[in-house]
Formats: C-alpha cells, sequence, structure tokens
C-alpha cells in the first residue's frame, strides 16, 4: 500500500527519477504537482531536488567548444580516405534541452560526456577557489575556505550533513559536535529556506554552516565564532562567477555565498541580520 497514494515510487532511486523528469520538464501537469507537494513536504528530497538544480545550471553555464572549419575537414577528410563513417550530432528534439548525461547512465551505458563534463566542473570549481585564494585583502584565505566548501557542496550526493528546516533540530545537532552552533533563523515566509546544515573544516578548524535555499539557488552560510569580536558591516568578496559577503556581528563573523546575483544575496544578508540578536 503507498504511503502517500499519490502514484508515485515510494523508493528513493525511483523518486529521483522523478526529480530529473520534473527538472527537465517531461512531465504532465498531474505528475508535476505531484512531485511537486512530495518535495514540499519532504526536506531530504527538497535538498537533493535543488542540488540536482545548481548542478545542472553549473554544467549550462560551461563554455561551449568551439571547433573550426579547418578541423572538422580534416576529420571528414580522414574519415573519407578510411571509409569511416562520420556520425554527425542529431539537433535536439527540443529547443529547450536535451536529455542529460544522467539518463544515460541510469540506463547501464556508459558516457564519456559525464565524465567530461565532472572533470570541466572540478577545475572550473577549482579555479574559482584559487582566485579567492590569490586576494591580497584575505590574508588568511579563509574566503577561499568558504568558497571551496561550497563548490564541493554542489558536487556532493547531498549539501548538508543533518536535513532539516527546523532550526531545534539543526541547532542541538551542530552544538553536539562542535560545542556551539550558529543562529538559524526561519526565513521561508521572505523566500529563503533553510533546508539543513553541515560541519565545515577551514584552515584546520570545524566550524558550523547552514545551507538556505531560494528558488533554484542554495546560499552556504559559514558562522566562524567570536571572542568578543568587532562589528563589522557586511563587505563584497565576490569572485570566480560566485557571490560572496562577509560581515560580523561580535558574536560570530559571517560568510554568505551563493551563485546569486548580487542584489539577491544582499536580500538574504539583510533578512538574516534583522533576523538574529546577538547574545
Amino acid at each position: 500500500m503507498s504511503a502517500h497514494n499519490d502514484g508515485l515510487p515510494e523508493d528513493a532511486a525511483g523518486m529521483n527519477l522523478m526529480l530529473h523528469a520534473l527538472i527537465d520538464g517531461e512531465l504532465d501537469a498531474a505528475a508535476a504537482m505531484a512531485v511537486e507537494r512530495r518535495i514540499a513536504a519532504d526536506p531530504k528530497l527538497a535538498a537533493e531536488h535543488a542540488r540536482i538544480v545548481v548542478l545542472q545550471g553549473a554544467v549550462a553555464r560551461l563554455p561551449k567548444p568551439q571547433v573550426s572549419d579547418e578541423f572538422s575537414a580534416r576529420i571528414a577528410a580522414m574519415a573519407a580516405s578510411s571509409r569511416v563513417e562520420v556520425l554527425r550530432p542529431r539537433a535536439p528534439t527540443q529547443a529547450k534541452s536535451a536529455r542529460t548525461w544522467w539518463s544515460a547512465r541510469n540506463f547501464g551505458s556508459f558516457d564519456w560526456r559525464a565524465m567530461a563534463a565532472s572533470i570541466m566542473i572540478s577545475a572550473v570549481l577549482a579555479s574559482g577557489a584559487t582566485q579567492w585564494a590569490m586576494q591580497p585583502s584575505v590574508a588568511d584565505s579563509f574566503a577561499a575556505g568558504v568558497a571551496s566548501g561550497h563548490q564541493r557542496s554542489l558536487l556532493a550526493t547531498s549539501p548538508v550533513d543533518v536535513v532539516s528546516s527546523d532550526r531545534h533540530t539543526i541547532k542541538p545537532w551542530l552544538d553536539a559536535r562542535l560545542g556551539l552552533s550558529p543562529p538559524a533563523p526561519d526565513m521561508v515566509k521572505d523566500g529563503f529556506a533553510l533546508i539543513g546544515g553541515r560541519v565545515e573544516v577551514i584552515g584546520g578548524r570545524a566550524v558550523p554552516a547552514l545551507v538556505y535555499r531560494h528558488r533554484e539557488h542554495l546560499i552556504t552560510l559559514v558562522a566562524q565564532p567570536q571572542n568578543a569580536g568587532a562589528v563589522s558591516d557586511p563587505v563584497d568578496l565576490s569572485e570566480g562567477g560566485f557571490s560572496l559577503v562577509h560581515w560580523s556581528d561580535g558574536a560570530f563573523s559571517y560568510w554568505a555565498i551563493s551563485d546569486m546575483e548580487r542584489p539577491e544575496l544582499d536580500d538574504f544578508v539583510a533578512r538574516f541580520r534583522a533576523a538574529v540578536v546577538p547574545g
């Protein structure tokens, strides 16, 4: 007997396929609504949906390789001389998007494009973190560590270690592991849904990180504890295709990073600061 009685799979693998189908626009209206209801009711499913959206967005933003006419002519000549048929890519049946590489993988065939995309993403992410590390204004490289942690989370199975939208679950979880936990306000009414938290290790030190979702974007908020630290206004440290903002409230030094545009991240920072009262 189905626990949901909505006709959708009850196993994790089946629902993962449904998430991909939803994102690719392959479901009819009724099925799409059913999947969206599952996402709204299940924080773990919502986190996986956000992770897939972010990963597909990263792949879509990769530069397309440019093949010169001379190179194409040489390949065609080689094929003609050896009587080898050259397979040309077929035009997609839909202008919106072609089937993503996960489809081939899930049906048991190896897709070299998946490996290439993975390598290219890793290179892009690594270069982005390097740009932060090279900034002379961030001598302790903490910003580079925040950037690396956020980028790794986008490629991980889940961007969080503890999945929950309830701060009364996340804060005790972090406190049990680190002996402290930052404020974790519920800002879903403002469009920023808390989906969980994780432990980051930056510069050899374990620090708490919260993860929020805003539409298809994820926001990592790293909170570095301060001992009677100074208060500072938000500072823009954006670099490498990501928006990064840093500020302090005396109790914690915060680092918020996302692939959102700066105005959207600034809105998140302003709402977070308004919701947090140090003490």
